[in-house]
């Protein structure tokens, strides 16, 4: 087969409609375009692979938006500050890593499906990048000659309150989604994630959840259609790829299967008025009596209560002193008076009073759990992550309450690092009724809550790193008895390379399935069986990307 006929079969289906987002699909190639471009990769036999990657985009790009104004090099001014711009989890920032040759910063869609056939053509491997919260660096670190897609220009949203629905683009952040759909009406929202930095593409693709999951479900349940370029350089929408590779990318991953470029969401109503509330109570304070207890009530609660429990270390107010905290974080769907009595009968060891309630707007909830001192909404809107550290970060979930003996050694081995945190997340609710089917996502019925661990430190260094991912990892091997099992579940989100990586090639299902049953327990040879379909070639792909069929 020549190259020619290869070019061929990847353009002669390119759309030439404008999509949901109103925003041209250009045609890729002319045939005047396909005979220039067959005769400029012959030409790249002698010439650098730079000039010849760059007139390929060129070729392939919409011309009256030239592609030499998004494309960064490693001899490019602004090339380190872009690399860097996006990258939350600061330990991969290493000097030694391999940097990518291209950074291409879209500013039109025809720019995404360019670099997608581009690298095809030049055999480069292809990062998408949008927003940088990725726990493990995938979207940004490779260990072969590669291309980043930055998506940082591609993101409007588009609401429409009549529809209940938004479409989002791949780089708009939740946060910016949520003060969106706030400027047309405060009785709608969306349920997404805590951090307002966090960017759409990824977040809703691996799932997406937020305050709103047990009465709403994650992101990934409300998104009613998207666009991505596939591997052949088109733009599809749900119709034209069909319902299997829509089924997929809702929760399996987007980046296995193509660039995502938008996402068309469900908006749900909100009240008027919500309660939030934060009760922290130390050791010496009964946590570990309340921990305990908050296992047996937090997925069998109304669904419009989530309380979740982050465990950190604090000042014990002794010099030197640190002791163990929980903070019992919630929202309520509702006013003060209709929380009070739920939580008098389902959670009265909590000792919640009147004075430890604030009523607000729903967006304003967004904000008060963003974290932030500043409970302005324009906080929504600050696409900077919250802070740049080094961190490490594993999952698990949790079938049956843990006993206080076991929080206890939790507790105990907090006390080893500066900077552990573990967060757990209430299941229940619309979350049960779910099928584990439905999309990728298979954490259904039978979960009680969801473990975030987390450790940050500050120092730089190997030894430091080894000594804080050490430690995550004992801690990790501690909860074994109390987690699930057959497989351990792990949440797609929190990638997690220490579960099974894929090799640098092609991958066996054996060696895949190490990690992709923990993160997708049986849905994962379906998503084996629509990734062999939609990309034969295996082009899409990254140290836990969902494989080929062998």
């Amino acid at each position: 087969m020549t190259r020619m006929g290869t070019i061929i079969r990847l353009h002669i289906h390119s759309p030439t409609t404008k999509n949901e987002m109103g925003n041209p699909t250009f045609p890729l190639l002319s045939i005047l375009s396909i005979l220039l471009l067959y005769f400029s990769v012959s030409w790249a036999a002698s010439d650098s692979i730079h000039e010849s990657f760059l007139h390929c985009l060129s070729l392939q790009s919409d011309p009256s938006l030239p592609i030499s104004t998004v494309v960064y090099t490693p001899n490019s001014s602004s090339y380190s500050s872009i690399f860097e711009s996006n990258i939350g989890n600061i330990r991969f920032l290493s000097a030694n890593s391999l940097k990518p040759q291209f950074i291409i910063t879209p500013l039109t869609e025809s720019h995404v499906q360019a670099a997608v056939i581009c690298s095809r053509i030049h055999d480069l491997q292809i990062r998408s990048r949008s927003g940088g919260h990725d726990y493990e660096g995938l979207s940004y670190v490779s260990e072969i000659p590669f291309v980043i897609v930055d998506m940082a220009n591609l993101r409007s949203i588009h609401v429409d309150i009549e529809d209940n629905s938004a479409w989002v683009q791949a780089d708009a952040t939740i946060g910016e989604v949520y003060y969106k759909i706030a400027e047309k009406s405060r009785i709608h929202g969306f349920p997404s994630g805590f951090c307002p930095s966090v960017a759409a593409a990824g977040h809703f693709s691996g799932g997406g959840y937020g305050t709103l999951m047990r009465k709403f479900g994650l992101s990934a349940d409300n998104i009613v259609d998207a666009y991505l370029v596939d591997v052949r350089g088109r733009i599809l929408n749900r119709e034209s790829m069909g319902e299997d590779l829509f089924w997929a990318i809702r929760g399996g991953g987007g980046a296995s299967y193509g660039i995502i470029l938008s996402w068309k969401i469900r908006l749900v109503p909100v009240p008027p008025t919500v309660t939030v509330f934060t009760v922290s109570k130390t050791i010496e304070e009964g946590a570990t009596e309340l921990v305990n207890r908050w296992q047996y009530i937090a997925d069998k609660v109304h669904e419009d209560l989530f309380i979740r429990v982050i465990l950190i270390l604090v000042n014990s107010g002794q010099s030197g002193r640190k002791t163990g905290q929980a903070q019992f974080n919630s929202l309520f769907l509702g006013g003060v008076d209709k929380l009070l009595p739920l939580m008098n009968e389902s959670f009265p060891e909590l000792g919640l009073k009147r004075s430890d309630c604030i009523e607000m707007s729903w967006i304003e909830s967004t904000v008060y759990f963003s974290g932030s001192s500043n409970l302005s909404l324009e906080v929504l809107l600050d696409r900077r992550p919250q802070s740049k550290r080094m961190f490490k970060a594993k999952s698990d979930y949790v079938k049956e309450p843990i006993p206080e003996i076991g929080i206890m050694g939790i507790w105990k081995r907090f006390h080893q690092v500066e900077d552990p945190v573990m967060i757990l997340n209430p299941y229940g609710g619309r979350m049960s009724e779910i099928a584990e089917s439905a999309i990728p996502f298979p954490h259904r019925k039978g979960n009680k809550y969801k473990i975030q661990y987390l450790v940050y430190w500050e120092e730089k260094g190997i030894e430091a790193s080894q000594k804080h991912i050490g430690w995550i990892r004992n801690l990790y091997s501690y909860m074994t008895p109390y987690v699930s099992k057959s497989p351990r579940e792990a949440y797609l989100n929190y990638r997690d390379l220490d579960l099974g990586t894929n090799n640098i090639g092609n991958t066996s299902y054996l060696q895949a399935s190490v990690w992709g049953h923990k993160y997708f327990k049986n849905n994962f040879q379906r998503l084996i069986d629509v990734k062999t379909k939609v990309d034969p070639s295996n082009f899409f792909r990254n140290e836990q990307s969902i494989p080929v069929k062998e």
